[in-house]
């Protein structure tokens, strides 16, 4: 079994692959404006460090993002997702708030966020015990496999 992340997706690609939610480890869609302004909404599965403890939960970070956008950003996720908002630096976490982990809510989601708040997207998917043939059955882009040394 391994480990490994496919990043760079777009949504039309994302769409197309099939795996079993419960192997994410950690998703993340990258919303970018320009080369220096861009946020990232993403969720750990196992929580997001905060200090010496995890907040589960969906976050995302921020840079170069006006403060009304961030927080246009967070009421949008906090209606979508729950949670009750915490701030540290340039994260925003919605902690406890609700996770989702399939292809199809993650690819939506990705399209809600780059066409309200007018951004491309890309995407990236980390599996855990994701086996070489679960890997060749999954149709992610063989090109966009970043394998994750270890065990």
């Amino acid at each position: 079994m391994t480990r490994c992340r496919y990043w760079h997706l777009s949504i039309d690609e994302l769409k197309k692959v099939t795996y079993d939610p419960k192997k994410v480890l950690i998703w993340e869609i990258k919303c970018s404006k320009d080369e220096a302004a861009h946020f990232g909404v993403f969720c750990y599965r196992n929580g997001t460090p905060w200090n010496y403890e995890s907040i589960h939960g969906i976050a995302f970070y921020y840079n170069m993002i006006p403060r009304d956008e961030v927080n246009r950003i967070t009421e949008f996720l906090k209606g979508k997702f729950g949670g009750e908002i915490k701030e540290k630096g340039e994260r925003v976490f919605l902690a406890d708030s609700s996770e989702i982990y399939s292809p199809k809510e993650i690819a939506d989601l990705a399209t809600e966020l780059g066409n309200k708040f007018e951004t491309s997207t890309e995407i990236s998917v980390e599996l855990e015990n994701f086996s070489l043939q679960e890997q060749e059955q999954s149709n992610f882009p063989s090109s966009k496999l970043l394998p994750i040394p270890g065990k």
